[in-house]
Parts: C-alpha cells; structure tokens; sequence
C-alpha cells in the first residue's frame, strides 16, 4: 500500500534515567541533569533522518506528587538544552497516569507509540525504544519495535536482579545512551 511506503522509522526515548539522572519523582524542575553525552547522541540520529521522540511515564501528576505543568516545564528545559547544542526532539507523549486508572497511553500499553505513528507517519515494526526498565522493553515487544535497554538510571539494577525472569530480553543492552545511538545507526534500514 503506498501510505505504508512513506511512514518511516523512529527512536522513541524515555525521559528520566535515559536521557537525563533518574531522582524518583523529578517534583521540580532544578533536578533535571541531562547526561552529558545525550545532546551528541540526540544530534547523530537526527543527521540519519531519524525522528527522535520522546515517551514517558509520569505518575507524579496522577498521585498528585507535582502539577503537570511541571511536566511542561521540564520537557521545556530539556528541549532548550539539546536546542542549544544543535539537537531536536521532534516530539514528547506524555502519560500522567497512574497504574490504576489503567489508561492506553501508561507503558508498556502503546498508547504513545500509536499516536505518535499517526501524527508523524511513522512505520513502529522499525522502529527503536530505548530505556531503562523492563517497562521500555515491555512497549517495544507490544509495538512490535526494537528495544534497547540502556544500563543508565535503573537499568543496571533491573538487570542485575530482574533480567533473568523477563519472557523477553532487549535486543540490544547499552551502556548508556551513546552506545544506544551507534547500536542503532549500524543496524538502521
């Protein structure tokens, strides 16, 4: 079908432990901090063409922990700073969800990934997600994508004592985002 022939594949990255430190609930925007080699690894895929965008999860507003406008605040900052260095996001999905109210936007359910396909053309079965829980991994098997699992933020930990009991493992485990970027540029089609 032609339609099909146009959509093309992104990189979806989680927020908070892949692209900057994981601190539990970020409840102010002073405790954002961007890794320093995202802003690089960012620019490399944008050169290939590839759509980088953002998917996360963000209970603290469904829990009542910080408003969502906070959530607004920090996707903000954080495309200011990977602006500032010649590096674009061309999109952010946010769920403000809790695990309870069982939405289709809360990762691992594809929610995000399914707007995002529509709105930006994107082909998902070509796609990439990278992240630091077994949830990124989780979404990229329901979305039939790639999954990297990014050994940043919790990732060490979730492999250290999860990974042995995951149905299914990442394709590819990184060090950290920049690792994660040249995984994918070598095996992008």
């Amino acid at each position: 079908m032609p339609e099909q022939s146009l959509q093309r594949p992104a990189v979806f990255l989680d927020r908070d432990g892949t692209i900057a430190e994981e601190v539990g609930y970020l409840n102010h925007a002073s405790r954002f901090r961007m890794f320093p080699f995202v802003a690089a690894a960012i620019q490399r895929l944008n050169g290939a063409g590839l759509p980088v965008i953002v998917v996360t999860n963000q209970s603290g507003v469904g829990r009542g922990y910080f408003p969502e406008s906070l959530v607004h605040t920090v996707n903000e900052l954080m495309t200011e700073q990977l602006a500032k260095v010649g590096a674009k996001l061309d999109a952010i999905y946010y769920c403000p969800h809790t695990s309870a109210e069982n939405c289709d936007c809360r990762k691992p359910k594809t929610g995000m990934l399914d707007r995002a396909a529509r709105e930006h053309a994107l082909d998902l079965q070509r796609s990439y997600v990278v992240g630091d829980r077994y949830g990124d991994v989780e979404l990229a098997r329901n979305a039939r994508a790639r999954s990297i699992l990014v050994r940043t933020g919790y990732g060490e930990g979730e492999l250290a004592w999860h990974s042995t009991k995951w149905p299914v493992q990442p394709d590819f485990v990184a060090e950290d985002l920049a690792q994660a970027a040249d995984w994918i540029l070598r095996h992008y089609k």
